[in-house]
């Protein structure tokens, strides 16, 4: 595989990095979007997408409920960050890939609500997002996937509702792992985003120089948003808005980042003229928007004023999980193929099909769609086309009823 091939497929483990001529810049280079209006990078609450948020809390591997030590001996949580919409029809859990937390699927969970009769549940997966557990560094296959099923256990009892496992590149891995162990014991379907293991696989040896040339720092979480759509890693505005905040946190004890100086000076601000003197006017108008807001998105917004020009960095370092790699994607194509209920494979482009998965489409083993024009990160950058997707399959196979009189689309394969 040459150089230009890895490059391309380097985005398979957690986030596909820009491609040439599409945002390929990085930090020590600038980049411009070109002219017009200038953009709003201001990060977006959850509450605008889903309906609620709550922390899950599970027990430990005894059964003995953890929630005492939790608070009172040990000061660590074991709990699961969980957004939920919906009050009908099947649960589509969604889990996202590495270093993206569940609100990358934030945009897609309103296009999906809109078209098909569903409950969402969108996960933090452990050492990701909000979700709080003790061996936070175990990212292992078998550990995340045991995850899942005492989530969806914790949340539902020994009767879950019928669920479909809806995974993007290592949440894809996660959620085959899950079902080909018979974890979730009302699992109806399965749909992997943009995760094959023959392409995963040949990108590994690729990761690491990817994750070094990310940014280590952002001056802001404006200025995280900003790269993140800049760079190409989300291709979506809306999405990066809100997904972007599960990505990164406050640096702890720095006021002022030194990695973040390249980062700056690389992305050339637009309409930098009119910025001091409009000032006060947007925060006047700031200040009227808020008004007859939900009260949690106010907050939302109230804390983030505060948090203005606090730097951010990433959340997990994905450099550190290198060793659980293999786990995720070695086998992959196989175990796919070895679950007996419906699957779904959604693919940024044709060429992501490895040798068993093409022969196993020609048996029509699963349905398979391409949705090109997308980076990696398909859910997010065209979320009402995954929407409609998974909407169809949904019908097609019965699981769930239409809504508005949404019509199935073609093509699917």
């Amino acid at each position: 595989m040459s150089a230009l091939e890895k490059s391309m497929h380097l985005g398979r483990l957690p986030s596909r990095p820009p491609l040439p001529g599409n945002g390929g810049n990085q930090s020590g280079a600038k980049m411009r979007m070109g002219p017009g209006r200038k953009r709003d990078f201001s990060p977006v609450s959850w509450s605008q997408y889903f309906e609620s948020m709550e922390d899950v809390e599970i027990q430990n591997e005894t059964g003995k409920d953890i929630s005492f030590f939790r608070y009172v001996i040990f000061n660590y949580s074991y709990s699961f960050r969980v957004y939920k919409s919906g009050s009908e029809g099947p649960v589509l859990l969604l889990l996202h890939g590495g270093g993206h937390s569940a609100l990358s699927w934030a945009v897609f969970t309103a296009a999906i609500i809109s078209r098909v009769q569903c409950r969402i549940v969108a996960l933090d997966l452990r050492g990701h997002g909000e979700t709080k557990v003790k061996n936070s560094e175990d990212l292992s296959a078998e550990t995340m996937a045991k995850d899942i099923g005492n989530v969806v256990e914790a949340m539902y009892g020994d009767l879950p509702p019928p669920i479909m496992l809806i995974g993007h590149s290592m949440g894809g891995a996660i959620a085959v792992h899950t079902a080909a162990s018979n974890l979730v014991p009302s699992l109806l379907g399965l749909c992997v985003i943009d995760v094959v293991e023959g392409t995963a696989m040949d990108a590994l040896n690729s990761m690491q120089n990817f994750l070094r040339g990310r940014p280590k720092t952002f001056k802001s979480l404006e200025n995280a948003i900003e790269w993140s759509v800049k760079s190409g890693q989300i291709r979506n505005l809306e999405s990066a808005r809100v997904s972007m905040v599960g990505q990164v946190k406050e640096c702890e004890g720095i006021t002022s980042p030194e990695g973040s100086k390249s980062v700056v000076e690389g992305i050339i601000e637009e309409d930098e003229d009119d910025e001091e003197g409009s000032e006060s006017v947007n925060k006047r108008k700031k200040e009227d928007d808020m008004e007859g807001l939900p009260s949690e998105t106010q907050n939302f917004l109230s804390f983030l004023q505060t948090k203005k020009d606090h730097p951010y960095t990433w959340r997990i370092e994905l450099a550190k999980t290198e060793k659980y790699w293999d786990g995720w994607f070695r086998g992959l194509s196989n175990l796919f193929l070895s679950c007996t209920i419906p699957k779904l494979l959604l693919l940024a482009g044709v060429d992501r099909l490895d040798k068993d998965l093409t022969i196993g489409q020609m048996q029509g083993k699963f349905q398979m769609q391409v949705l090109p024009q997308c980076g990696h990160a398909v859910h997010e950058d065209a979320p009402d086309k995954v929407a409609e997707a998974v909407a169809t399959f949904l019908i097609r196979n019965r699981f769930a009823e239409p809504i508005g009189g949404f019509q199935c689309v073609f093509p699917g394969c």
